[in-house]
This record gives C-alpha cells, sequence and structure tokens, in this order.
C-alpha cells in the first residue's frame, strides 16, 4: 500500500504562490506515477497535473500550463504541486493519488488517494 498524505493548502491572494506537498508511506513511491487532481464545489473532479514514475513525463490541464509544476522526489517519497499565479478559479480541494500508469486522467487507474488539502484563493 502507499498511504499518501497531502499538506500545503491555504487561503492566499490572487497572484500569489502555494506548494502542496504529498508524502507517501513505504518503500515502492518510485513505482508509481503520480497525479494532482482538484475537485471544487458544484463540480467535477479535474486532473491538474501527473507525472510519470521517473518524472520523464508530464502532464497539465490547460489551465494551469506556465503557472503549476509537478516534481517529485523518489528519495524523499514526495510529489509536489508548485502553484503560481493563482487565481479564484483555482480553489477547490487537491488531492494526490497514485497510479501503477501513468496518463490517466478521469481517476479511474489510481489505486490510493489522499485525504485532500484545501486551497482558496481569494480575489
Amino acid at each position: 500500500q502507499v498511504p499518501l498524505v497531502e499538506s500545503g493548502g491555504a487561503l492566499v491572494l490572487a497572484g500569489d504562490s502555494l506548494r502542496l506537498s504529498c508524502v507517501a508511506s513505504g518503500r515502492t513511491f518510485s513505482g508509481y506515477s503520480m497525479g494532482w487532481f482538484r475537485q471544487a464545489p458544484g463540480k467535477e473532479r479535474e486532473c491538474v497535473a501527473l507525472i510519470s514514475r521517473s518524472a520523464y513525463s508530464t502532464y497539465y490541464t490547460d489551465s494551469v500550463k506556465g503557472r503549476f509544476t509537478i516534481p517529485r522526489d523518489n528519495a524523499k517519497n514526495v510529489v509536489y504541486l508548485q502553484m503560481n499565479s493563482l487565481k479564484p478559479e483555482d480553489t477547490a480541494v487537491y488531492y494526490c493519488a497514485a497510479s501503477q500508469s501513468y496518463g490517466n486522467k478521469d481517476g479511474t487507474e489510481y489505486s490510493y488517494w489522499g485525504q485532500g488539502t484545501q486551497v482558496t484563493v481569494s480575489s
């Protein structure tokens, strides 16, 4: 199993930056592709960013391209979501998830999920 714990959510102003962290327990973190998803009230869950096991491949949804990055550190069992130039529409609960395959964007191929961390961007 890969228990995941997110942290870093906060209330910030539009234009601010924030870094979310997702720490995994266990020794198999490097064997999983990781994803960050978000869900705003009344909206469906959205895939924000993905990163492959070795970090060779990444994906970003169009609305965050150029503003968010998804680095990972396999030695520390952590994946981050660096969020810059935040906008009110980025407000959501953010979840990290682990999958043994890369590229799934609807969340159905992720075996492990964190509990979520709230990001609120005020204008």
